[in-house]
């Protein structure tokens, strides 16, 4: 969708007359404005001016903070717990929107935009670790499954991007088109270390105009992991959400999309 509107040309078929009965018809009616130029005045006053991007203070208010989510804390992320500009790259062109969106950076250089880290923890995950005398107790399996369970948190890295005029309608479509054409997977690196992207599966999420949402596989020294991947669109900004298990990457298990925490940050947007 485009944001600027682009007015419609109004024409009128006259039939042929003379001037001066032309004149004549424009005197009677008391020398009034021209309808077709009162229509051109109109149609310049429906034109819209591109839309703005938020600014950063703006994209700050509307993000999702501590106690927007039940269960969930919310904090502003640390400089370990995000990647910096270019430091993502792809071997493939084409992927490197899947790479950037896989790692909370944006897929195309945003106007303004903010971020949260958003955590949340199994029961068992806010117990802790096992004490050395608890682990003492168990079998070998019960001490690894209760480590795993200690583990239980999901990370979300939430992200905000707003773009000028069209720019996010356009960057989210870039989005969509990657992902298809990267479904097979392309080796990324991070920091300078590589890691292969195995897979990019579509998901279904209905969330602000308009969608894309992924299951993204990877495999670094031989371990799996799947990272949940979603941004959508509202108005001039993008939400985008990276979200992975801790303890679902060590039982190579799936997990849910972070519906709570997608839903909220919708809602704020309106």
């Amino acid at each position: 969708m485009n944001y600027a509107t682009q007015p419609t040309a109004i024409r009128r078929t006259v039939l042929a007359a003379s001037a001066v009965s032309l004149a004549l018809l424009v005197t009677a009616c008391g020398g009034g404005e021209d309808k077709d130029t009162k229509n051109t005045k109109d149609g310049a006053k429906s034109e819209k001016p591109a839309a703005k991007a938020l600014t950063a203070a703006e994209l700050e208010k509307l993000v999702v903070a501590q106690g927007d989510v039940k269960g969930h804390e919310i904090r502003k992320p640390g400089k370990k717990d995000v990647f910096a500009p270019g430091s993502v790259s792809s071997d493939k062109a084409e992927c490197e929107p899947v790479a950037q969106a896989l790692s909370a950076l944006p897929a195309s250089a945003p106007a303004a935009s903010v971020q949260r880290l958003v955590v949340q923890e199994s029961a068992a995950a806010k117990k802790g670790m096992p004490s050395t005398k608890e682990l003492a107790g168990m079998s070998e399996e019960e001490a690894q499954e209760a480590t795993l369970d200690s583990l239980d948190i999901t990370k979300t890295m939430t992200s905000l991007w707003s773009y000028d005029a069209d720019g996010a309608e356009q960057t989210l479509a870039t989005l969509r088109e990657a992902g298809k054409k990267c479904a097979g997977g392309f080796t990324m690196t991070v920091d300078g270390e590589k890691q292969q992207v195995t897979k990019v599966s579509e998901e279904k999420l209905a969330a602000g105009e308009d969608a894309v949402a992924w299951t993204v596989g990877t495999k670094q020294d031989g371990s799996a992991a799947e990272t949940k991947v979603v941004v959508f669109r509202q108005g001039t900004t993008l939400a985008g959400f990276s979200s992975f298990n801790i303890a679902a990457v060590s039982r190579g298990e799936a997990f849910e999309q972070p519906t709570a925490v997608i839903e909220k940050q919708a809602a704020k947007l309106g």
